[in-house]
């Protein structure tokens, strides 16, 4: 059966560690899933926060900054599989290549969003620069949906004609009308149903893989999950879900 390990938005800043990215690599390795999802905003594009010409103005060093930051994060998550895979081809013994399929954020799309609103800009700016193509993901355009073995994968699901993305996990459901899997909001939802032919459907929202605190969420709203998600057996849409936070993964201890 299918197993499919979910990264929520990491939103990568610059000048953070992101050790507890190798910590997952190595989760991954150990764990051996067929598929590996990353569900957008890896990078978190601060410098694009608030991108407004003539005011708080695009800085070129800022965004170089941002890039870097995704860069380095990547490769902190994706170190631990190039290392077993040095060891395994020097020792002929299988490599393991899972499939890598990320669906791009908001926070990414930032990027999209400032040339469209300064044209100067095309050709200056790209999502390419994140360089994730490079890396080995299957690259999807913000919002796209992916679905694999019957389960859907988006950011977030829209709901409404205004766009907005859904608020619960059971307004995801509805919309979607399948099991499906988004990130995008911070914290951890589940919702439940059933096809009339009894098989289970699961939707969830999943939207924090990081360790820093948003100041705007206050004290409170920083004590939300953070962590990884894995669906085991995955097969016409119904898994077998486990939650895996990352207070747990960086306590694992891993042999060099």
């Amino acid at each position: 059966m299918t197993k499919i390990v979910v990264i929520p938005d990491v939103q990568a800043k610059y000048g953070h560690d992101f050790k507890f990215l190798s910590k997952i690599g190595h989760y991954i390795v150990a764990k051996k899933p067929d598929v590996v999802v990353q569900i957008g905003d890896f990078a978190d594009m601060e410098s694009l926060s608030s991108y407004d010409v003539g005011r708080k103005s695009f800085e070129g060093k800022r965004y170089k900054k941002d890039v870097e930051a995704a860069h380095e994060a990547m490769e902190a998550l994706l170190e631990p599989l190039w290392t077993f895979n040095t060891k395994a081809k020097k020792n002929k013994e299988k490599q393991y290549s899972p499939q890598l399929v990320l669906t791009l954020g908001n926070h990414e799309n930032r990027i999209n969003r400032a040339v469209n609103d300064d044209p100067k800009l095309d050709g200056v700016l790209a999502v390419d620069d994140l360089g994730y193509e490079g890396y080995g993901w299957q690259v999807h355009d913000f919002l796209d949906v992916v679905v694999l073995h019957g389960v859907a994968f988006s950011h977030y699901f829209v709901t409404g004609t205004a766009g907005r993305p859904a608020s619960t996990a059971a307004a995801q459901f509805r919309k979607a009308n399948m099991s499906c899997i988004a990130g995008h909001q911070q914290g951890l939802q589940i919702h439940t149903g059933s096809r009339a032919d009894g098989k289970r459907l699961t939707s969830v929202i999943a939207g924090s893989c990081y360790e820093h605190n948003e100041e705007y969420m206050g004290p409170q709203g920083n004590k939300h999950f953070r962590g990884i998600l894995v669906l085991h057996d995955v097969k016409d849409g119904q898994f077998d879900l486990m939650t895996v936070s990352l207070d747990y993964l960086t306590k694992v201890k891993y042999a060099d």
